[in-house]
């Protein structure tokens, strides 16, 4: 291998992937020993639940489950200095404008495309052709919607799911707190020789009995034993500081496990179930549709996104009302813990003097922002724009998601000119970002003054390795290991924006937005080209 691929691959493993801020890596943020605590964290969890980039040609597919699981990788040594940050000099931006303009004639870029490239060191325009043109961006939405919840919620932040019980503690009521990561999986270290893997996806209709199998491509979850010693449930505080069940997010299993060892305390052994969605307002369905396995009604209550196939990843069959769902699961965890279920789960708010008895917590925010960023999931980007509504105090839905989100964005200085966030995943094709703001908004991540914004940066996938660019400038491409971007699919239109260390160490910031494509298989190996050509062309 040429010594100057060499180098570069080195750069962009170790930097880009690491801090991406100006002069040098940042030492703040969600780091330990030099690895990211997301990764560290994911790696280690019982597996992946995360949507699709609108289509099983971007996404990572369906995991098997009885796979082996990853492990977290040890911490390497740091081998680089900081980037540079010397401005490119007008030779080297007219090197890259011969290199990127007979590869925006590509036709597989379809009837309209437009590019920028900026240096974020200097926030330098070097290439732009029509950038300041608004496009429909498709999933490179979901850099905004990143970048707007931590800029509102802080990297820390969790999403709690709480239970709550009546006075006489004959009703406990099941609140959901918009995280979509909540899993009714059985948490890794929970006991048994099938601990970490998927159970029985949610029933459409109930239950299943605890003589139910699971079905054939899913491993059974082994109950969790039951926890003879009763106890006061955890605070909501102490939970948001140890992340509920684990680092890898909030859990209906232990939800059920603390639910019934209150319960026992009180000598209750019957009791209905109701749950809340309260939290979240509007339609429940996106406006593409219904019945789209792309994403499931939004809701402030699901469990494994609602998925009813026992898949962790990408297209699935989702539940009609995954609210429901969950609390029949709910219902069923109880159940199989020695509490009697009278009747069905039902909607219902907490009596006025409900008391709590249990509570979870999702994984902090930077985690669910990578996640969303490298698996391109939809369900968890709506959850995620909600939330930068209820930190705005606007309503939970499509329309005060839409207002947080673009008010977030503007505090942090982005002209925001024509832009228009309809929803936070990209599935809308109301949304309106130009390339330019897509790359002002890379650069915005990379401010070391704003670490908690990092995530945005370290989420998006490589490519050839992670997410949704797995097999995308993969194996011997030049740009393999070198660049990180965030892809977008919809129908006739196909779009990549993210960041890279060019071959003198300058991070750069690039998008790429095309519309009236001829599909993904002509417009993607375009769009890797162009980036390919940012990663490898000396300014």
């Amino acid at each position: 291998m040429p010594l100057t691929r060499t180098w570069q691959l080195a750069a962009g493993s170790a930097v880009a992937g690491l801090a991406l801020a100006v002069g040098a890596v940042a030492a703040a943020g969600p780091w330990d020993s030099g690895q990211r605590k997301a990764e560290r964290d994911w790696a280690a969890a019982q597996g992946r639940t995360g949507g699709a980039d609108h289509g099983l040609q971007e996404g990572p597919g369906k995991v098997p489950a009885g796979l082996p699981q990853p492990v977290a990788a040890p911490s390497a040594p740091g081998v680089l200095q900081g980037l540079g940050t010397a401005a490119v000099t007008p030779a080297g931006a007219t090197a890259l404008a011969r290199a990127l303009a007979p590869l925006l004639g590509d036709a597989g870029l379809g009837t309209t495309r437009t590019a920028c490239v900026v240096d974020v060191a200097t926030g330098r325009l070097l290439y732009g052709s029509d950038e300041a043109r608004p496009m429909t961006p498709a999933s490179t939405t979901k850099i905004a919607t990143a970048l707007a919840v931590l800029a509102a919620r802080g990297a820390e932040y969790r999403i709690e799911t709480r239970v709550l019980a009546d006075p006489d503690a004959r009703r406990v009521v099941l609140i959901g707190g918009g995280d979509p990561t909540l899993t009714a999986r059985t948490p890794r270290g929970a006991g048994g020789p099938a601990a970490g893997t998927p159970g029985p996806p949610p029933s459409p209709t109930g239950p299943p009995p605890t003589s139910a199998k699971a079905p054939a491509t899913a491993t059974p979850a082994s109950p969790r034993p039951l926890v003879p010693a009763p106890g006061p449930a955890a605070p909501p505080a102490a939970l948001r500081a140890s992340g509920g069940p684990g680092a890898t997010g909030g859990s209906l299993v232990e939800l059920a496990d603390q639910t019934a060892r209150q319960l026992r305390a009180r000598a209750v052994t019957s009791v209905r179930v109701d749950y809340d969605t309260g939290l979240y307002s509007g339609p429940a369905t996106h406006p593409i549709g219904a019945g789209n396995e792309n994403i499931a009604p939004v809701s402030a209550l699901m469990a494994d996104e609602g998925r009813l196939d026992g898949s962790a990843a990408g297209p699935a069959p989702r539940a009609q009302d995954p609210a429901a769902a969950a609390a029949r699961t709910f219902a069923g965890l109880l159940a199989d813990r020695g509490v009697r279920v009278t009747g069905t789960p039902a909607p219902g708010r907490p009596a006025p003097k409900a008391t709590p008895v249990a509570a979870t917590a999702s994984a902090p925010l930077s985690v669910l922002v990578e996640r969303m960023l490298t698996e391109s999931d939809n369900d968890l980007a709506e959850a995620l724009a909600r939330q930068t509504a209820l930190a705005a105090g606007q309503p939970a839905s499509f329309e005060g998601a839409e207002r947080a989100v673009t008010t977030q964005l503007r505090g942090l200085g982005v002209d925001l000119r024509g832009a228009r966030f309809a929803d936070g995943s990209g599935l809308s094709r109301q949304d309106r970002v130009s390339a330019a703001q897509l790359t002002a908004l890379l650069a915005r991540a990379a401010d070391p003054a704003r670490a908690e914004l990092r995530p945005v940066l370290t989420g998006l996938p490589v490519a050839g390795f992670t997410g949704t660019l797995r097999a995308r400038n993969a194996d011997d491409s030049p740009a393999a290991g070198l660049l990180r971007a965030k892809t977008g699919t919809l129908k006739g239109v196909n779009s990549l924006a993210g960041t890279v260390v060019d071959p003198t160490g300058r991070l750069l910031a690039f998008a790429f937005l095309a519309d009236g494509t001829p599909g993904p298989g002509a417009a993607q190996p375009a769009l890797d080209r162009l980036a390919a050509a940012v990663a490898t062309t000396t300014q």
